[in-house]
């Protein structure tokens, strides 16, 4: 039998150091789905609805828009429309105030509609409302590109919370490929919006007001339908259960 070495008298042996705790990239998922806007049910599964904001939050993201429209059509005046379009998004901001919910999503909606009217209204054009956008678009376009570029995608991060997998689905290559697909779906329909809008846009007063019924058309309908196509894609393979071996008779 081998005995435990005993250290000389008067010296210890040194306790070993830990390692310095390492960064909690799952905290930090979970972190990055909240501030997404991300729910889910008591079930586990995702809540689309509430994840686009709810029917407030859905309404905050076209009525803006869509004021816009209605008035520059019927008045054909690009400052009062603008002014209009700001009103209804600072609006929503009053009434969440007066709700005591949280803040930040109307007050996105308002600095959105700002920039874009200073735009309008400092080219005088009226389709430069809608140009912000394109550029918003384009950059999520280019982080999810490279999200799966890098095998982190962006659609691993958020359902992965949702999902209680954590950062789990990263260790297995075919998750990992699962949700670089649903990523791409999300890069599918953000490029299609690119695809159908742009030339519109480049169409200039002719175009207006489809660019404007599209815009209100493939936002948050066309988001939902794109996460909701993400989600199924990703769902992880049902494992089956264990059939019971039945006991082998023994003859005599």
């Amino acid at each position: 039998m081998t005995l435990p070495e005993n250290p000389e008298p008067g010296r210890e042996k040194p306790e070993p150091k830990s390692a310095p705790d390492a960064p909690d990239f799952a905290g930090l998922a979970e972190g990055y789905a909240s501030k997404a806007g991300l729910h889910r049910t008591d079930d586990g599964r995702i809540d689309v609805l509430k994840s686009a904001g709810g029917y407030q939050g859905i309404a905050e993201s076209i009525l803006p828009g869509l004021v816009f429209l209605v008035s520059f059509t019927i008045t054909a005046a690009l400052t009062p429309s603008l002014i209009a379009a700001l009103a209804t998004a600072a609006v929503f901001t009053v009434v969440r105030l007066v709700q005591r919910r949280p803040l930040t999503q109307a007050l996105a909606g308002v600095v959105g509609v700002g920039i874009s009217a200073w735009l309008a209204n400092s080219t005088g054009k009226a389709e430069d409302f809608y140009l912000p956008g394109f550029l918003t678009n384009a950059a999520y376009i280019i982080a999810m590109v490279i999200s799966i570029a890098t095998k982190w995608p962006i659609a691993g991060l958020l359902f992965g919370f949702i999902r209680n997998e954590g950062l789990e689905w990263r260790q297995s290559p075919a998750r990992v490929r699962a949700y670089q697909l649903g990523t791409w779906i999300i890069v599918g329909v953000l490029c299609l919006r690119l695809v159908v809008q742009v030339p519109l846009y480049l169409m200039g007063p002719d175009g207006l007001a489809a660019l404007a019924t599209t815009r209100l058309v493939m936002g948050a309908p066309l988001y939902i339908l794109g996460v909701w196509l993400a989600w199924l894609v990703t769902r992880p393979a049902t494992v089956p259960l264990a059939q019971p071996s039945k006991p082998s008779s023994s003859g005599d």
